[in-house]
């Protein structure tokens, strides 16, 4: 039996020894690419990732008590998914909440979704399920947008001195290399918390330049953006942010989060994570607890990946984008949470919608968490 994290029953066998799903067409199309479905082509799913563990099986008894099976708890809270996934209301996306002090899961919904107990038609045809099967959370990569912003903001903090008292003036757009960058308006004279608040293309892409790539490439690199992480046993798909052969005007646009900057959701959630923990990031799991007939439940231990900014950088970096949230997202929005974000879209071509994103995280002992749309 899989259960979420409240006990809710999300996927069982029945007496007959059939897979059954959970009740409620919305909560299994919310929790689907979590818990998998019947048919195993959700491979990331519980049902094929966690399928030692249901089963009972281990390499000293091998299948020994798989009759009896297992119950996995699930991280997950199955009504944060039902809200995730009604909020998303069929735009192809992902949305995942983690505890940043723990490492539970909280959330995690993959859009495309169908319903496995009335398994559509057309799945295999329509191109409104295209990636039906995976992941995008864990699985899937794509370019970040101006949320690359806060790694560049990163390393201009440690490797520039002064930055905070310098002043850069924006019209609209820059003459950077070879090439133009373009910004959404003509921001006049900023300071670079005014700068990440009004997202400028032309502060951050200057500021890309003026630390080189290898420097760019080595902040990704250490924001966890380039790696494949461990969720439980199922990998990550890693990011990419490759300069090599880079013009200055491609380097700008690559610290705005364009070339050919590519991201996980994962990873930027742990990124984001790890700004609101210090500088420390934990890693994720999706396993709450595994309880064997007659047995104890069997906990689960975080583990805390390498530091990946330096405390005092976190910290301003934590302070800039709760001023992002006041000055440009509207306070009021998120009424009675010290929320600390950022936006980003990507362009993706002429022909195609552009990515839009959303991370950050609550600076909240009793509620630590950090997200990514």
């Amino acid at each position: 039996t899989v259960l979420d994290r409240n006990g809710t029953v999300l996927s069982y066998v029945d007496d007959n020894g059939d897979r059954r799903c959970a009740d409620g067409k919305t909560l299994r199309k919310a929790t689907l690419h979590a818990v998998g479905d019947p048919q195993g082509n959700i491979g990331t799913g519980a049902l094929t990732a966690f399928a030692d563990r249901l089963t009972g099986f281990d390499l000293l008894n091998g299948a020994f008590g798989a009759q009896r099976g297992n119950q996995v708890y699930l991280t997950i809270d199955a009504d944060l998914n039902e809200t995730a996934y009604r909020a998303l209301n069929g735009r192809k996306g992902t949305v995942a909440v983690y505890n940043y002090q723990t490492g539970e899961i909280l959330c995690l919904v993959s859009c495309p979704s169908f319903d496995p107990r009335n398994i559509p038609s057309g799945l295999e045809t329509d191109p409104s399920y295209d990636g039906v099967y995976l992941n995008r959370f864990l699985s899937s990569t794509f370019p970040p947008g101006s949320i690359f912003k806060t790694v560049t903001l990163a390393a201009a903090l440690e490797e520039l001195p002064g930055l905070e008292e310098r002043t850069w003036v924006c019209e609209g757009s820059a003459q950077i290399g070879d090439g133009t960058v373009t910004c959404t308006a003509a921001h006049g004279e900023q300071d670079i918390r005014e700068a990440l608040a009004n997202s400028c293309n032309v502060v951050f892409g200057q500021l890309a330049v003026e630390l080189g790539a290898s420097t760019l490439e080595k902040y990704a690199g250490k924001a966890g953006l380039t790696r494949s992480y461990d969720v439980n046993g199922i990998p990550t798909a890693a990011g990419s942010v490759d300069l090599s052969g880079a013009s200055d005007n491609d380097l700008a646009w690559a610290g705005v989060g364009q070339y050919h900057d590519s991201v996980n959701p994962c990873a930027l959630m742990i990124y984001m994570g790890a700004i609101a923990n210090g500088g420390k990031a934990v890693q994720p799991t999706l396993i709450q607890k595994v309880v064997s007939p007659g047995l104890p439940a069997l906990p689960q231990f975080t583990h805390t990946t390498r530091r990946m900014i330096k405390a005092d950088t976190a910290q301003a970096m934590a302070d800039m984008m709760a001023n992002n949230v006041s000055a440009t997202y509207g306070a009021k929005r998120f009424s009675g949470m010290d929320l600390c974000a950022k936006s980003g879209t990507a362009e993706v071509g002429a022909d195609q919608k552009p990515h839009a994103w959303f991370a950050g995280f609550l600076r909240n002992e009793e509620a630590p968490y950090a997200f990514v749309v």
